[in-house]
């Protein structure tokens, strides 16, 4: 097996004196794991950070044995991680698409999304330019891995419009007169979520407290409710934020 791809570098774990197992996000391959030789020197360190865009190139005798990889950086956001938020944010999304992804099969929708997120977290002068696409990136997750919210219609009545919140417990959307008398119940669904586009502070964290109810419930969980932590703390930044703004 060999290969050479572009990638993005979403976890390192220190692997002998001087080396690391470092894992990738392809585009065609998915989530690789690969042990890189001298991670920890001086030249490769800042090469591999969260959130940085590589060129990768793989090799291994089999399938079953563990790459080989030589890492070149494309593009680096390691000044993204002296801010608070955008740092938080990044580490947040490398973790947990390190940690739930199984290794080796491909998304490429996510693997967009990945890039297109992190784009948006540096283009952005501010978290609320980022927001929204942090949450449309956490539900194409839930999709991409069977735990989808039905968004298309009222869960009660079958109708498609005035959808305004989802049940916890289906992840199926409610219409605004069957939502009523479940008041305080349900978990609000914002406009942007199904009609696209931009989102103000109060939609950003509706949103963000709705991915987190399924993410924690279905995916972030056992061995992987370790990085449940990064996602706290990232919401109480975010909220803090837009108290702020």
């Amino acid at each position: 097996m060999r290969f050479t791809t572009p990638a993005i570098i979403v976890a390192l774990r220190p692997h002998g004196e001087h080396g690391a197992i470092v894992r990738l996000m392809t585009p065609d391959h998915g989530l690789q794991a690969a042990y890189v030789r001298g991670a920890r020197g001086r030249q490769l360190r800042p090469v591999l950070m969260p959130g940085n865009q590589v060129e990768a190139t793989l090799s291994a005798r089999t399938e079953a044995q563990l790459a080989q990889g030589t890492i070149e950086l494309v593009h680096s956001r390691g000044p993204l991680l002296q801010e608070p938020l955008p740092a938080a944010a990044i580490d947040w999304i490398a973790a947990l698409t390190a940690t739930v992804l199984p290794e080796g099969q491909p998304y490429p929708r996510l693997y967009q999304a990945l890039d297109g997120l992190l784009a948006a977290i540096e283009a952005a002068p501010s978290a609320s330019g980022w927001g929204a696409a942090l949450v449309r990136y956490e539900l194409l997750l839930l999709a991409e891995l069977g735990f989808g919210l039905d968004l298309e219609k009222c869960a009660v009545s079958g109708a498609n419009d005035e959808l305004i919140a989802v049940s916890p417990r289906s992840g199926r959307a409610v219409s605004a007169a069957e939502a009523e008398p479940y008041a305080g119940k349900l978990l609000p669904l914002p406009r942007f979520v199904i009609e696209g586009g931009t989102a103000n502070w109060p939609e950003i964290l509706e949103g963000l407290a709705l991915t987190g109810h399924f993410l924690l419930r279905d995916l972030v969980t056992d061995r992987s409710a370790p990085i449940a932590e990064s996602r706290i703390r990232l919401f109480e930044r975010l909220r803090k934020a837009a108290g702020q703004a």
